[in-house]
Order: C-alpha cells, then structure tokens, then sequence
C-alpha cells in the first residue's frame, strides 16, 4: 500500500548511507555544495540507528545500495558507467553491482529449476555449477544438457525477489507522489508516470518468459548485424523463474586490461557498442535497455555478445524519426531545426519562442564540438540541459525515458573504453543512413502506400462507418435545426457525406 508508513522507508533510506558512509562518498562524488551537505547530514544522522548495517566488506556506496535493496541496485549499476559524473573512484565501487552480487546456493536454485520445468535437474542438466554470476534479480549457473552435451547458461530469479521489488517501488510511489503534492517545480516531470513506467519495466524483467520472448524477437531484427552475437534461447529449459540459453564465451566488456591482453582494439570496440545500439533503435524501434558492462561481452573475434534481455526498450516510427532528426540536426549543428522538430512533435508548448529556443540548445551543443571528450562534462551539460527543459516548459516524455536512459548508459560504456571518444562523429554515420531512409521522397511514398493499405483492410467496414456517421450527422443537424426553427440538409451534411464517398471511391480505386 502507498502509504505513509513508506515514510519510515525513506528516512531508512538516508539513514542507511549515514550508517555505512557512504553519505560523504557519494556527496563528495556529486560535488555537493555545503548548503546540500549540511541538509543531508542534519537529515541522516539522527536517524542513523535505523539504517541497514549492510556487508561490512564491501566499499560504502556498495554496501548501502545491495542492502537497501534490488531497486536501489539498478540505479547503481546506471551510475557504474558514469564516471565522468560520479568519478573514477565511486564508478568502480558500484561496477560490482552488475555481476558480482553475493549469489543464493545451488541448492535454491536447483529446486527452484525443478518446481518450474517439473523435471529433476538430473534429467535436464548432466552438470550445474555453482553460481558464476549474481545479479540484483538473478543469478546465472554453467550446465550441461543431458540430451546433447550443450553447454548453456541457465538463469534463475532469486527467491522473494517480487515481494522486494513491490516494497522497494511502493517507496517510490510514495515519493513521487510527495513531489507532486509539494514540489510543484517537479510536476511536469511527471514523476508518478516515471515511477509507473518504472514498474512496469521491472515486472516484465521478473517474468523470464517474456524475456525469452524479447531476446526472440532481437535475435530475429539482429541476425544480420557485424559484429554483434546473441545467445540462443532454448524454449524446452525455460519458464517463468528459469531460462536456459547458449553459453556464450567471452571477455567482460568491463576488463580494459583482459581486452588489451587479448589483442582488442578498444577503440573500435566503444564506437560499435555506440553504433549498435543507435542503429537498433533507429532501425528497428527496439533495442537492449541495460547495455552495460555487466551484460555485455567480447568474443575472440572481436563481436560484442549481449545478454541479459529482461530490460528492452520499444519506439514507434514517429519517435524514431523525432529523434533521428533532433540527433541530425546537433550533429549538423542546426539548432534551429532541432528547436523546429521539438515544436513539432508538440514536446515544447507552441506559446514559446521557437528562436529563443535555438539559441538556448545552441549554448548545449556547441561546448561539444571541437573538444575532447574528457574536457566535457557531462554532469554539468545535464544540468543545463533540465534548467533549459524547465524554463521552456518541456514535460517528461516516459515513452522516451527507457531511450533517454539506455544512451546516457551507452555512452558511459563507450567512454569506459576509450576515454577520448567523440560520440558525435561516432553516431552521425548510423543517423545519417536511416535519414536517407527514413526521411524524404522514398519514405513520404512508403507512408502514403501504407496508410492505403489500412485504408484497403477496413475497406468491407467502410459502407457501415459512413453511413453511422451520415445518421449520426443527420440526427445532429435536424437537433439544431429544430431549435433554430430551420429544416432540411445543410452544408456540414453535405461535406461529410462528400468526404465519406471520396473515402469510399478512393479505396475501392486502390483494391
């Protein structure tokens, strides 16, 4: 229930990075002023005995976050590949959120294998190892098919992760729902919506089934790709708590001195994780939505392996084509048609200054250009970036948050392994082919053909919809009529009976 007592979850919260220490670290890594520092230490410290004493072998920012909880770990593992925002230092401390959790037994798991795919695990697997990996909603055993020798990967949920997520959300619904009553500068972040979204996206990440489906459908958009693999799902081994899949060998994307050892260019590697995921967003409309090291490796070819697809995100071609133009015109550095494109998908109310806006995205994206990536900081630009958003009146876009996110974690991945990368000139290729494609003659034509199409399905309907609308009209008309004391047809009759035989004409010209 979402209500007050998640109030003691959030002091617990504050109180659990006092007990652990981690309040200076990550104060210290946001650069916080004194003023935010004395509030966060009045705040914390007295309720410092109500905070989680955590693993005492673990680094502090580590130790609060894997004992306050799964949510609180994904947004850890997020600031993992930021150290351009949180430092060098705070960066590798949560980079063992990804897949260095402390594991559940063998035992757990195997009975939870067996109570799922209803078999013993000796009738599936002729070897189960211990946990090679632990994550903040599963973790991942090496097995071996007894039916063919297949070495594979089976994943399996934690027990009673569903019921720390509930918790840990509805905290969270609490909060956003405090923002909204008494922090009215946040509403049009919409933060209940984002928390909403949120849930969502976990609940379908505690569901293996559906991530067998999702990395389906990215095995079949993807299977072209250079240089990118994914593992193959094996439907028989998998259900709702369990999911069996193709072991992929490989380095940790993570490993800067393995993939040096091993002959990679890591430069090449930065600029294709970047490439990949613009081109599966751009292209397909769906895309990996936790790209980080965690989920990713290196195959002795040099192909990137993905795994890990309980978090994919999903945008339609409208977007798609919004965002290509807004990343073509910064890279163009068409600021005024960047700030045309938000007017026009309606992302900033049409009572603000279309120029003014230019000139403010032109203070955004011109410290980009003719720099060096590590001179950049990025914590600052976001920062600017929300006072410019606010002071236009821009409200958050959730069908983007999952996109927003994935790049700003891409991004960090990329810089990972190679600090100098320019992310512009990495992306203007990938964007600059689906404009040819996407925008233009050819795609004004495939809209038109398209749009004829679903005119041509409901062509059997068609009859039926004019004529409900004609009577609908009609009624409508003899209402007015009779209460201006006027009879007969009149010209809004007329125009929708016209417009419903040109629609019908049309149609029946097209089949």
């Amino acid at each position: 229930m979402r209500g007050p007592h998640n109030i003691i979850r959030l002091i617990r919260t504050g109180a659990t990075f006092e007990r652990t220490g981690a309040m200076n670290v990550v104060l210290d890594a946001f650069e916080a002023p004194k003023p935010l520092r004395i509030l966060a230490r009045t705040l914390g410290w007295p309720f410092k005995w109500l905070g989680y004493k955590g693993d005492p072998n673990m680094p502090p920012a580590t130790r609060a976050l894997t004992a306050l909880g799964p949510a609180y770990i994904k947004f850890g593992q997020v600031l993992s590949t930021r150290p351009d925002v949180v430092g060098d230092d705070l960066a590798l401390q949560l980079r063992v959120l990804q897949d260095k959790l402390p594991p559940f037994s063998r035992a757990e798991a195997m009975a939870q294998v067996e109570q799922e795919l209803g078999q013993p695990v000796e009738q599936i697997y002729s070897e189960f190892s211990e946990p090679i990996a632990a994550a903040s909603i599963a973790q991942v055993h090496r097995a071996r098919l007894v039916d063919n020798e297949r070495e594979v990967a089976v994943k399996v949920l934690r027990p009673g992760i569903e019921r720390a997520f509930r918790k840990d959300v509805d905290a969270f619904y609490f909060a956003a729902r405090i923002a909204d009553l008494f922090a009215p500068g946040a509403r049009r972040l919409k933060p209940m919506d984002v928390i909403k979204h949120f849930d969502g996206v976990v609940q379908g990440e505690l569901d293996l089934r559906l991530e067998s489906a999702a990395a389906s459908e990215f095995a079949a958009n993807t299977k072209d790709d250079t240089g990118f693999q994914l593992p193959q799902i094996l439907w028989n081994h998998s259900a709702r708590r369990v999911m069996t899949l193709g072991w992929a060998d490989g380095l940790p994307l993570g490993d800067n001195a393995a993939l040096d050892a091993a002959g990679h260019d890591r430069r090449v590697l930065a600029e294709r994780v970047l490439s990949l995921f613009l081109r599966h967003a751009l292209r397909d409309g769906y895309f990996h939505a936790d790209m980080h090291q965690g989920n990713l490796k290196v195959a002795a070819n040099g192909d990137i392996i993905a795994y890990d697809f309980g978090i994919m995100g999903h945008i339609d071609e409208y977007t798609r084509r919004v965002y290509a133009e807004i990343l073509f015109g910064f890279i163009k550095r068409d600021y005024k048609r960047v700030a045309e494109v938000h007017f026009e998908a309606g992302y900033v109310p049409a009572d603000r200054d279309v120029d003014e806006f230019a000139r403010a995205l032109r203070a955004v994206g011109e410290p980009i250009f003719g720099m060096d990536a590590t001179h950049i900081s990025m914590g600052r630009l976001l920062n600017y970036l929300f006072e410019v958003t606010e002071r236009f009146g821009m409200e958050t876009r959730t069908e983007l948050i999952l996109l927003q996110r994935t790049m700003v974690v891409v991004e960090g991945v990329a810089r990972s392994l190679d600090p100098h990368i320019n992310i512009w000139d990495s992306a203007r290729p990938v964007v600059e082919d689906y404009i040819k494609k996407s925008i233009g003659p050819r795609a004004i034509v495939n809209d038109l053909m398209s749009t004829a199409k679903v005119m041509a399905r409901f062509g059997p309907r068609l009859p039926a919809l004019v004529e409900q609308a004609l009577i609908a009209q009609t009624h409508d008309t003899d209402d007015r009529n009779r209460r201006s004391g006027k009879t007969g047809w009149v010209l809004p009759g007329l125009c929708g009976l016209g417009l419903g035989m040109a629609i019908a004409v049309a149609v029946a010209a097209f089949s």
